[in-house]
This record gives structure tokens, sequence and C-alpha cells, in this order.
């Protein structure tokens, strides 16, 4: 049978016994209906997880006594920082579940010209927290111990200066193919368009950034596929896709 996995954002040892915060407590009960005594996996992003144990389950609270550790990983040898230009409601969610998902590192949600989506500051702060709790569950269904960084929403131009590796950008209008390249210190940085592609001007401006522009065979692809067909393509070209 299955072990159900869960994050907890609190220090984690053998011995221990921790109350789950309001939301991994009415996880346990409402989503998983766990009962006293039931097992459970517990990991907070460090890179290892613990076989604990319900010790009691009720409507106030959810007690977890922890117990061995597990040295397990799952993370790809590749490191892959993705700028994702934010795309519509449920596009941009299913792109930051999947991209999880496919060993990805970092995350940070790009505003670009393009972008239908417009944030206020605190549309951005509400976005940014519902993003990482799609991390957060996305980490426990696949299997990670490691917890990919998701950082808070920048403009395109504050982004692209920091960026290291073997930087590209996805346009149906380029000739070179991911297979013609080779990453710096296995880091590749993945730059997607949002709904309505780039700009002419942002296409220069991450040339000059160092950016080299990729296609992903013939046919044009939605956003939201596009991110995710990149992220596959690496990890089989330089990750544990192939291993």
């Amino acid at each position: 049978m299955r072990v159900s996995r869960l994050y907890t954002p609190v220090p984690l040892s053998k011995g221990r016994v921790i109350e789950l915060d309001d939301e991994g407590g009415h996880y346990i009960r409402t989503v998983l209906r766990l009962r006293k005594d039931s097992d459970i996996i517990l990991f907070n992003g460090n890179g290892v997880e613990y076989q604990s144990r319900l010790t009691d389950v009720n409507r106030k609270a959810v007690v977890v006594a922890i117990g061995e550790k597990i040295n397990r990983s799952v993370e790809s040898p590749l490191t892959v920082t993705l700028g994702l230009s934010i795309s519509r409601g449920d596009r941009m969610d299913f792109s930051v579940q999947k991209a999880v998902e496919l060993g990805v590192n970092t995350i940070t949600p790009l505003v670009t010209e393009r972008c239908v989506v417009q944030l206020t500051d605190d549309k951005k702060s509400q976005r940014l927290a519902h993003w990482q709790k799609i991390v957060h569950h996305a980490a426990e269904q696949s299997g990670r111990t490691c917890l990919p960084d998701l950082t808070p929403v920048k403009s395109l131009p504050d982004w692209l200066p920091s960026q290291h590796g073997l930087k590209v950008f996805l346009d149906p209008h380029a000739t070179t193919t991911l297979s013609q390249l080779q990453p710096e210190n296995l880091h590749v940085t993945l730059l997607t368009g949002p709904e309505g592609g780039f700009s002419d001007i942002e296409r220069k401006t991450a040339k000059a950034a160092g950016f080299i522009p990729v296609r992903l065979g013939a046919r044009i692809l939605r956003t939201e596929t596009a991110s995710l067909a990149a992220l596959a393509a690496v990890q089989m070209l330089w990750g544990d896709f192939g291993q």
C-alpha cells in the first residue's frame, strides 16, 4: 500500500513529535482521510524524508511522531532554471505543477509585454502564495525531497541579466535546436513566452543578455506545452530521463 507524503515547513528529526499546521491537518483529515496510527512520510525540502506515524487525529489537531530518516534522492544531475511568463489561470497552475514534476530547480514568474494577466502588487503576493502551494503538492506527489525555489514575480528586463548556464529562449522562428547545444556546468536556463509570444524588443533584449533562440520542432506550441516540452527535452538530453 502506498504511503502518503506530506510537505511541512518545520524542522524534522527522529523522535520529534509535531502538530501539523491548519493546512496540513485539513489535508490529513479531509483529503487523505487518515486516522490515528496511519503511516505517513514527512519532508521539508532539505533533501531527506522521514517515516512517521499519526499519533492523534481530531478536529482540533493532527499530531505526528517522526521516525526513521530516509536518505533518498530523485533529483536530476541537471540544474534547470525556468523563467515562466505568466499565463492565465489554470494554464499557469498547470505549468508550475508539471515543471516541478519534470525536475525544475528554480521557477520565476515573469511579466512580459504581451502577458494577458496584469497583476497588482497585492495580486502578485496572492498568486505567488497560490503557486507555492502548487509547488508543495507537486513535490509531494512526485516524490521529490528537495523543494524547487519559487522566486517573486519579476519583469523580464530585471530577470535576464542575473541568469547563468546555457541560456535559451523558446522561439518558433529560430533555426537552432537544443541538440546542437551543450549546457555549461550542467546548468540550463529556459525562458518561455506568454500566450502572445515575445515582442521583437524582448527577443533582442534576450539575445543581448546571452540567450540563444531555440525551436522545438516545426509546430507552434501553446505556452503551457512549450515550457514542459522544453523541460522534458533537456532532461532527456542532459538530465536523468535517459538513465
